[in-house]
């Protein structure tokens, strides 16, 4: 079981690092200081492939933490 763990956050941690480096940055230049921005601190909504990605984000960061305190509970 304490192997099979292991291998799982492995492979979560591997997940949750591609997850982060395809998402798109924050601003794309000084146009995107300017206008992107503006848009996500008044509201706007991501688009497409940033919205699954930043959800998967999320849901392996939980995943990740919970498997990682499984393990840190199984070997005391």
């Amino acid at each position: 079981m304490y192997t099979a763990l292991m291998i799982l956050d492995g492979i979560l941690s591997i997940a949750i690092i591609a997850a982060v480096v395809l998402q798109s940055g924050k601003s794309a230049g000084m146009s995107g200081a300017i206008a992107g921005g503006a848009d996500t601190i008044f509201g706007g909504k991501k688009k497409g492939i940033d919205e699954v990605l930043s959800k998967a984000t999320i849901f392996l960061g939980l995943a990740f933490g919970v498997v990682t305190l499984a393990l840190a509970k199984m070997s005391m």
